[in-house]
């Protein structure tokens, strides 16, 4: 069993508008207490602020791309961290455009942040790794949408390896992070016990793929392939399909059909439409192609469990 959170917090579920009780695209992730935010569309500072998370904490911002419901609540939150006198660095990812436009309204407000911010370029480009920490490492996902879109894939750093209970008597407490990491354990007479017999494998890492706008596009299943839990739009259902289409966006089925070719572990669905009043109709088509599917609603909390 894993101690340390992993766990994803939908803010916003609705697609384009605010509407019917939904606000727009966004997602706190947290992986082992780290905070990371994916998209951040209108009122989402005020989103973080009810579900009681210190936005201060966030040290990175993922935007998957410049449609005004995932990015319009940006600037916001960059303001509030500045005049709530932060001082720790800022790295915000998202479309070579983004940079431009955080600091024209920076310079147009005349405003000198308090704080470092680094904005990095991103491009739909599947599996490039653009960020690495203690806890996790994020790589990109092609998604295909109207304009250049993001997708992002979250995997926990590999934890050491673990002490067997019934040996733990034999290994020195100095000797403890050695063995952890992979050593044998070697006595000053030259005795040797072989590490594998006073340990066992890590706890399996964990994985969160995050695809927000995108049509059905299968070039992503080898990329998502195993996730423990895909995020996937489902703006429509198939009686749409034609609307989906045109709009290169994905009905239910469409992503539970990249979940079922993924084998992925779990199937949280979102951005839907603010026509269906509710949105268990779309779980109830996804559900037949993929039966471990969920429905993201505003506030909820989801946690990332490996499988066996």
């Amino acid at each position: 069993m894993h101690n340390s959170p992993f766990t994803v917090t939908t803010l916003g579920t609705g697609a384009a508008l605010p509407a019917r009780g939904r606000y727009p695209t966004a997602q706190l992730v947290n992986v082992h207490d780290t905070f990371y935010l994916i998209d951040c569309g209108e009122g989402t500072q005020e989103r973080l602020r009810v579900a009681g998370v210190n936005f201060q904490r966030i040290g990175h911002i993922f935007i998957s791309h410049l449609h005004g419901d995932h990015y319009l609540g940006l600037m916001g939150l960059i303001s509030s961290m500045h005049l709530m006198g932060r001082r720790t660095e800022l790295h915000v990812h998202g479309p070579p455009e983004l940079k431009e436009i955080i600091d024209l309204q920076l310079r147009a407000s005349g405003t000198w942040l308090r704080y470092p911010m680094h904005v990095h370029a991103t491009a739909p480009e599947n599996g490039r790794e653009i960020m690495s920490d203690p806890h996790v490492t994020v790589s990109l996902l092609a998604l295909k949408h109207r304009v250049p879109c993001t997708g992002f894939l979250f995997r926990e750093a590999r934890g050491p390896r673990r002490l067997r209970v019934e040996r733990l008597g034999d290994v020195p407490q100095f000797k403890r992070a050695a063995v952890k990491a992979g050593e044998d354990l070697v006595f000053p007479d030259g005795k040797r016990i072989p590490n594998t017999e006073l340990t066992l494998d890590p706890v399996p890492a964990r994985s969160y793929a995050y695809c927000s706008d995108t049509a059905y596009e299968p070039s992503l299943v080898a990329f998502l392939k195993g996730v423990d839990l895909l995020y996937h739009e489902a703006t429509f259902t198939t009686a749409m399909a034609d609307k989906a289409k045109e709009t290169l966006h994905s009905t239910a089925a469409q992503a539970a059909r990249i979940a079922a070719e993924a084998g992925v572990g779990r199937l949280l669905l979102g951005h839907f439409s603010s026509r269906y009043k509710s949105a268990d109709v779309l779980l109830s088509e996804a559900v037949q192609i993929f039966p471990n599917c969920i429905l993201s609603y505003e506030g909820g909390v989801f946690p990332i469990e490996s499988r066996p």
